[in-house]
């Protein structure tokens, strides 16, 4: 019978056998997408956030990595890296970009990618870290293994849109990015998040 229902995005997609050096992602939205689309917890439909505050549109594929959670874990690991103290899990799945070359048109789509590093990013006091990842078999992204290989100019672009996203002009910054990391960290954080999920939620379908 859970065969012939649409499997959760979060909690009913495995997130690979090879996981966490490739990964399933789930996208929510895409460069064109002038809307932020997130799905919601409970159905595992996607439904609108908010729309894209200003000219902000998010530079890559951007979804989240299913049976992933961001709690003391991943929490423990940011405090540890950049001395904060007082940090949380923000209490979602973890974040992914997914860089390719070829124009995808929509979201609420799987995709296999390979994590090459991430930012180490605090919401509001919350550990909210982004995985950067490149899309399996893309034949020009596809050749780089860590961050080290982005151009500046693209990283850039990802941390200014995060960086930026949520401000408003009568309000001051609450995103910070403490570090942008390579391969070795982003699977460190990978880890944590699989097991933040299993802490939380168990094995759950």
């Amino acid at each position: 019978m859970t065969f012939i229902y649409k499997r959760h995005p979060w909690h009913g997609i495995e997130i690979g056998a090879e996981a966490p050096e490739l990964v399933t992602a789930y996208i929510e939205i895409i460069p064109s997408d002038t809307v932020k689309y997130e799905v919601d917890k409970v159905s595992g439909y996607l439904k609108v956030d908010r729309p894209q505050k200003f000219s902000n549109i998010v530079p890559a594929l951007y979804g989240f990595i299913p049976k992933t959670y961001c709690a003391e874990e991943v929490a423990t690991i940011n405090m540890q890296r950049t001395g904060r103290v007082g940090i949380k899990g923000d209490g979602d799945p973890l974040d992914i970009l997914v860089l390719t070359e070829r124009e995808i048109t929509h979201g609420d789509i799987l995709v296999k990618a390979f994590p090459i590093g991430g930012f180490r990013l605090v919401d509001n006091n919350e550990a909210d870290d982004k995985i950067i990842a490149v899309l399996q078999n893309d034949d020009i992204y596809g050749k780089w293994t860590d961050i080290s290989d982005v151009p500046a100019s693209i990283t850039n672009r990802l941390k200014h849109y995060f960086l930026t996203y949520k401000q408003m002009p009568d309000k001051p910054a609450a995103c910070f990015i403490d570090e942008m990391y390579g391969k070795d960290a982003a699977i460190e954080v990978v880890n944590a998040s699989i097991k933040d999920y299993f802490h939380h939620y168990g094995k759950y379908i």
